[in-house]
């Protein structure tokens, strides 16, 4: 059994595995999705200074000060005063004076909401990228898992941020718009990431979690859950329709398939990819099983 040599946050992003976790608030400020579990026991504080140091301090002694990226959880560390971010960004680098690269979760209406001046000083700071849950750009949808803004607001912010100089990598969950609703989730999806031209596109695919509203809602009969099919046209339909610069990656154990490539360059060639990968399980009734038992095992 792990046992963690202090504080640290409880999730990160694959893309931060060998990050040094940092963690500054604990749980989620707004704790209401509909689909996640992730912080829904732990409520959300922000540390104090002397925690986050004897956090620090304690990091120094696993790892060393020759370290050069840094993950800050919990799931919104830009929620907390714009003073208090600069001090705790202001420790680390002291701490880790060798530092490439200091990132963080944060979510879009935390972005739409901060001023530019805000962001620029984070940025000058030593933030270097953020981690934000796009989840849909489906205005229906985003009501409907209760994620607590809209498309709109998460243009706002993603532009902002862009504009205050951080690289943005932004979270797609494919399926969230179940059988019913998946090429308005595509489309809406494609509309918002073609305005904000995020540094990254990443792919997660919804897997229903006991305890949440979701799981709920599918045992009730209210949602009906896209097999995998449908999920892997809704990526292409998404793909298909995207006109910007970005990293589209399916860099997760979630996904169906595994695409990757840079955007406007790649696109073509991933959707070859996607192309052959669905004419593939619609012709072998073998993989398509395999899919589909998967698929029913993770929500079961």
């Amino acid at each position: 059994m792990f046992v963690a040599p202090y504080d640290m946050p409880p999730w990160r992003p694959p893309s931060e595995a060998y990050s040094v976790l940092i963690r500054v608030t604990r749980g989620c400020p707004w704790n209401r999705c509909a689909f996640c579990a992730m912080y829904k026991d732990i409520k959300f504080q922000v540390k104090s200074l002397e925690e986050i140091e004897r956090d620090l301090e304690a990091a120094l002694q696993v790892y060393g000060p020759e370290v050069s990226t840094v993950f800050i959880g919990d799931s919104d560390s830009l929620v907390t005063k714009v003073d208090f971010m600069v001090e705790v960004l202001g420790l680390i680098k002291r701490y880790f004076p060798t530092l490439s690269r200091i990132t963080s979760y944060t979510r879009g209406r935390t972005l739409a909401n901060r001023s530019l001046e805000d962001l620029e000083r984070l940025r000058g700071a030593g933030l270097d990228r953020l981690h934000v849950g796009l989840e849909t750009g489906d205005s229906w949808l985003l009501k409907y898992i209760r994620k607590g803004l809209t498309p709109e607001e998460m243009m706002r912010g993603g532009e902002k941020a862009i504009k205050a100089g951080f690289q943005l990598s932004l979270y797609v969950l494919l399926g969230i718009g179940g059988e019913d609703r998946w090429e308005e989730h595509a489309l809406g999806t494609a509309r918002v990431l073609n305005r904000v031209s995020p540094h990254f596109i990443r792919l997660r695919t919804f897997i229903p979690i006991p305890g949440t509203l979701m799981h709920e809602r599918i045992q009730r009969g209210e949602f009906v859950l896209a097999p995998p099919l449908t999920v892997l046209k809704e990526t292409r339909l998404m793909l298909e329709n995207l006109d910007c610069t970005s990293m589209f990656l399916s860099d997760h154990v979630s996904n169906y398939a595994y695409i990757e490539g840079r955007l406007p360059h790649d696109k073509e060639e991933m959707l070859r990819d996607l192309d052959r990968i669905i004419a593939q399980l619609e012709a072998s009734p073998y993989l398509l099983k395999v899919l589909r038992d998967r698929h029913r095992s993770a929500h079961l």
